[in-house]
């Protein structure tokens, strides 16, 4: 069975803060609440879109309307990629993996439409043969039926694949699929997230070794 990479996209792939931010702060303004700042909106990502809008007004002591979160979703799918990019070396290092027989696929809680959107404009697309979002499936990260759903789109099997993201909700995940799993540190959630992942990796030199240690590769016969 071929190995397969199971990528987390904003803060693993992409930082996708900067129009994560500029959206969010549009839905504030108008409702005139009060913006957000960079590192602010890093730290609300990782549920999905929706508690994403639900923390920025609960952090204004406000609650949501019933048009906010399409408001928000309807914006962000228009300016996904306005300013949005692959952290450094993210475009080489899959390449790599995929001349080393790697299959690769996006897990997220982003929507589908929005996170292909992302990849296609940044031609990262290329090197994924599926993409599991946020609403492709009836659960979402931390529900490892995300992970295992998304995993079979890819044509991978839960003992020759690894999850690789920067959020609880990735190990979590990965722990309840039987899945291995790398915590990288340069996204968006803290160290202590990485709580219970077989490894954690500083930068993409690290995780390279560490897939090839998680996942060895195994010849025709069987060594």
């Amino acid at each position: 069975m071929a190995r397969t990479l199971l990528l987390d996209l904003d803060g693993t792939l992409v930082d996708t803060v900067p129009d994560l931010a500029t959206v969010l702060n549009r839905l504030m303004a108008s409702r005139r609440l009060g913006p957000f700042s960079l590192p602010e909106t890093a730290s609300m990502i990782g549920d999905g879109v929706a508690v994403l809008v639900v923390r920025a007004f609960a952090a204004r002591g406000a609650t949501p309307d019933d048009e906010a979160v399409g408001d928000f979703s309807r914006d962000y799918a228009a300016h996904a990629a306005d300013a949005s990019r692959p952290f450094p070396g993210i475009p080489e290092f899959l390449r790599d993996l995929s001349q080393l027989g790697w299959r690769m696929a996006v897990c997220t809680n982003k929507p589908e439409a929005a996170a292909r959107t992302l990849l296609t404009t940044l031609d990262l697309m290329k090197f994924m043969c599926a993409v599991g979002g946020g609403d492709s499936f009836p659960v979402r990260k931390p529900d490892p039926a995300h992970l295992l759903a998304t995993l079979r789109l890819a044509g991978g099997e839960p003992g020759s694949a690894v999850m690789v993201g920067d959020h609880a909700n990735d190990v979590a995940a990965a722990i309840g699929a039987g899945v291995k799993s790398v915590f990288v540190t340069w996204g968006y959630g803290p160290l202590a997230m990485g709580a219970g992942a077989d490894v954690v990796a500083s930068d993409l030199d690290e995780l390279a070794v560490c897939l090839s240690h998680l996942v060895p590769v195994t010849l025709p016969d069987g060594r």
